[in-house]
């Protein structure tokens, strides 16, 4: 019936203790639990992610998609190492494996470069699903091995003729939109099994707020990594970006490439001028660790009421 939990009260109580191990790991690494915002009044600038609107006060305001901009003001007030466990909120998000509201784990350690947080993120995930086999793959070595392309040599054209398969000819895709399309329908699938599969060094044009480098083709790439299990990816990481006219160029390059008018979170910007100290930051789906500790592919097994009983 309609009114029951989507969930078993097994499933509620392995959530409880997935919370009661995360806060118990940051406790062990002096790593302080914070509170931010749910309403913004600016959304986040990521043109893939797209905000819930809300009223309140009679003005316009959005449910957060990720706590990251005000978790780094807090960052920039000098607050060290932080996580937060919170709901976030994606219109349009719906499906076995998607819930427009859900749960993320996201923190921030000051310090640490790409690899250290990677090395983290696979004690903290490993421990609890205990996975301790870790395969670590560059975004073009997993494109060279499970889809046959060469991400550094192949051109717009070819890459709109590998996709044309999953939505038709008709669409007309940035490179962008195309190499997701891959990743998510033929690499994804074939990632191996059994193991936490780290994919990092995206096309620096796939992380707005990371920082990037290039390496000896001239390729810009990002300091940025994905978290994949059973070809469910799991976290999103960062080394962030601190350079805030770099910020600002990016924000504004975003907004003219995909042509919309979302108002810009100038208190985030503020606090990049007064300095955001060295860090990297990741977010972690929770409900999808729950997913495959519980062996499920449905996420509505493992929330109290999914979306369509909310």
């Amino acid at each position: 019936m309609s009114w029951q939990a989507s969930a078993s009260i097994e499933s509620l109580q392995q959530r409880a203790q997935l919370n009661a191990y995360i806060r118990d790991f940051f406790r062990q690494r002096m790593v302080m639990e914070v509170e931010t915002p749910v309403l913004s009044k600016a959304a986040v600038d990521d043109a893939n992610l797209q905000p819930m609107i809300a009223q309140a006060c009679e003005q316009n305001v959005y449910l957060h998609t990720s706590p990251e901009y005000p978790m780094k003001r807090l960052l920039a007030s000098g607050s060290g190492d932080i996580y937060q466990i919170c709901k976030v909120f994606r219109d349009g998000e719906v499906g076995r494996r998607h819930n427009p509201e859900f749960t993320m784990l996201e923190y921030y350690r000051l310090g640490f470069d790409l690899k250290t947080l990677m090395d983290e993120v696979a004690a903290l995930v490993g421990d609890f699903l205990q996975l301790q086999r870790r395969i670590d793959l560059s975004y073009a070595q997993a494109l060279k091995q499970y889809a046959q392309i060469d991400v550094f040599d192949i051109g717009d054209e070819q890459l709109r003729d590998c996709v044309t398969e999953f939505v038709g000819a008709d669409l007309a895709l940035s490179r962008d939109e195309c190499l997701d399309i891959i990743m998510s329908h033929v690499v994804e699938p074939c990632l191996p099994k059994d193991a936490m599969v780290f994919i990092f060094n995206y096309p620096a044009s796939q992380a707005a707020l990371a920082q990037t480098f290039e390496i000896d083709n001239g390729a810009q790439l990002a300091k940025r990594f994905e978290l994949y299990v059973n070809g469910l990816e799991l976290a999103n990481g960062y080394q962030e970006l601190t350079d805030v006219l770099e910020q600002k160029k990016r924000f504004a390059n975003q907004a003219q490439r995909f042509k919309h008018t979302r108002p810009l979170d100038e208190n985030f910007l503020q606090a990049l001028e007064q300095g955001l100290p060295d860090c990297s930051g990741v977010a972690i789906g929770l409900d999808r660790i729950l997913m495959l500790k519980q062996n499920t592919c449905d996420i509505n097994d493992v929330l109290s009421f999914g979306f369509s009983q909310a």
